[in-house]
């Protein structure tokens, strides 16, 4: 729909509306605009301090005494909120934060390396160690208070006096002392990271010298932050992997037992949270022939006789030839086989799971069978009696909670089933019940209630009163325009009437005067009358009828032109 064409609609309804009807419409606008503007801002806090503004706020009370002083002196409006908050009047606020700050106040806040920017002349050593001190640790409190849960910082740095010798040189320590939030903690990560942040701006402070407490002076983060981690990490996974067994065995318990109510189960779960990764190389036994080498050695002939003997000229003659004595034949064979065979192995790198079960145990208690009681003839009582599970059902359940937990009798599991009758020990009255109903099902959706009624209450707003209104005023309008529609004719009908009499007592009176009095004709008469009506019309209204008449000729010569074809 076009915006436009919309808007002149409701610009032309508007018109027609008579006063009272658009003071209704106004108010009626006014009334639901204001109601959301009611529901938009209802739950933000009522200003109960119109007038005034914040001077200074989260400033500590020695601040707040001197500002306080200044202010009486200067004869100021003050007012104290909450701790720290001095609230006052809008005209006064810039002036009196001036005034203030001229004196050096606060004097508490933290100062930083702006300290640098007024020189003094004649400023010693010590002086300007003392000025990057303070500066320093304002600017690392500044840092700090920028984080989320913290409202207030200070920090103390030690610097150890300097030497010459390297091995008596002692490092630096700091201490910080942290102010938290309502409500708010700080968790090992968290501690981790501001250790590192006061460690790494001063040179050479080590995370083992930074200390930290609250504003109860708890030491925070003396323990490792790794190891408290790791430790939260065990104890959740195995709070969750009992609640899994402990909900498989209620679950399938309970149809049986008659509900969960009727089945308890606890289920207590050892790990070993070791990691243990491990290699292993593993040689093939088929091995494939590399290389193979064969050597075969003979030897056939008589062995030389060695010279022995005392030194002299008998030890150097030789033997005398053509004797037996080197008759002796030599044997001699060697064989020598050689095989390479290609080695392969398998390296297998094995890395530990997160955490590995040893031993699970489960103590299961289940409630029992009630009957109704049967009196002496065997009719049955509305008294009901219990009866304990036989031996067999016990087993038969047993092993339903073996089959549940993964029951693994070589790691030493361990499953205890009971059988007792549950005593309703508290008996819930109807109060009881619908606080418990309140509690669990309508109070934590209250918010969303709170939105879901006011939409109702518009949207009822809307169809017992916007909507009977508009019909009501659409029905005046078209009741005005039926009124208005019938009195035009009334008032054209009587006029004619008029007209019409004056000209029979006007053309009577002539016809006497001229002797020709008789009988009319009534319809000519009409005639004539309209005749002389419609004269007066086109007299007044020329250059329309002439407009007219061309448009009529123009129609009726395009509709011959049409109908030829």
């Amino acid at each position: 729909m076009d915006l436009k064409a919309l808007l002149q609609q409701i610009s032309q309804v508007y018109q027609k509306l008579s006063l009272r009807q658009k003071i209704v419409i106004a108010s009626s606008v006014v009334v639901v605009v204001g109601f959301l503007v009611f529901l938009t801002l209802f739950k933000s806090k009522t200003n109960t301090y119109a007038g005034y503004s914040v001077l200074f706020e989260n400033i500590s009370a020695n601040d707040s005494a001197l500002i306080i002083d200044q202010l009486t002196k200067d004869g100021v409006d003050y007012k104290l909120v909450n701790e720290g908050t001095i609230l006052v009047p809008n005209a006064d606020v810039y002036k009196e934060r001036i005034s203030v700050a001229t004196l050096g106040i606060p004097k508490e806040s933290k100062i930083g390396f702006e300290i640098f920017d007024k020189q003094e002349f004649g400023a010693t050593d010590v002086e300007q160690r003392v000025k990057y001190q303070r500066a320093l640790e304002g600017e690392l409190a500044r840092t700090i208070e920028s984080l989320a849960p913290i409202t207030k910082a200070t920090i103390r740095i030690a610097f150890p006096k300097e030497t010459v010798f390297t091995e008596r040189q002692s490092p630096p320590t700091a201490s910080v002392v942290l102010e938290l939030k309502s409500g708010s903690s700080l968790g090992a990560k968290q501690i981790f990271g501001i250790k590192n942040l006061v460690a790494a701006s001063v040179t050479n402070l080590t995370l083992e010298n930074v200390k930290i407490v609250n504003q109860d002076g708890i030491a925070l983060g003396e323990e490792d932050g790794f190891d408290s981690e790791m430790i939260i990490q065990q104890i959740r996974y195995k709070k969750e992997f009992e609640n899994n067994y402990e909900q498989k065995i209620i679950n399938v318990l309970a149809p049986i037992v008659g509900g969960t109510n009727k089945v308890v189960a606890k289920v207590n779960i050892e790990f070993d949270f070791d990691k243990k990764d491990s290699q292993s190389e593993v040689y093939d036994p088929n091995n494939v022939v590399r290389s193979e080498s064969n050597v075969e050695e003979k030897r056939q002939g008589r062995t030389k006789n060695d010279i022995q003997g005392v030194p002299g000229a008998v030890s150097n003659i030789g033997p005398v030839e053509g004797l037996d004595d080197n008759k002796l034949e030599e044997q001699y064979s060697k064989s020598s086989q050689q095989t390479n065979y290609e080695i392969s192995k398998k390296i297998t790198n094995v890395k530990g799971q997160f955490a590995t079960i040893l031993r699970v145990s489960a103590a299961v208690v289940v409630d029992g069978i009630y009957q109704n009681k049967k009196d002496e003839n065997g009719n049955l009582l509305d008294e009901f009696e219990y009866i304990s599970l036989n031996d067999s059902q016990k087993a038969s359940i047993t092993n339903l909670i073996k089959q549940a937990i993964g029951f693994n009798a070589s790691r030493g599991d361990e499953v205890t089933l009971d059988n007792f009758e549950f005593k309703n020990l508290t008996r819930v009255s109807p109060t009881q019940k619908v606080n418990g109903f309140m509690q669990d099902y309508i109070i934590p959706f209250m918010p969303l209630f709170k939105y879901i009624f006011a939409i109702l209450l518009l949207y009822l707003f809307y169809k017992k009163v916007i909507v009977v209104f508009m019909q009501k005023m659409l029905e005046d309008i078209k009741e005005d325009e039926d009124d208005l529609g019938i009195d035009h004719l009334e008032n054209l009908e009587i006029d004619d009437e008029d007209t019409l009499e004056k000209f029979k007592a006007a053309k009577k009176k002539v016809e006497e005067q001229l002797g020709l009095t008789g009988d009319f004709n009534e319809d000519e008469l009409k005639y004539d009358v309209l005749l002389e009506k419609m004269k007066g019309i086109v007299q007044e209204r020329s250059e329309e009828i002439s407009i007219l008449l061309q448009d009529m000729v123009k129609n009726d010569s395009d509709f011959n032109v049409r109908k030829e074809l």
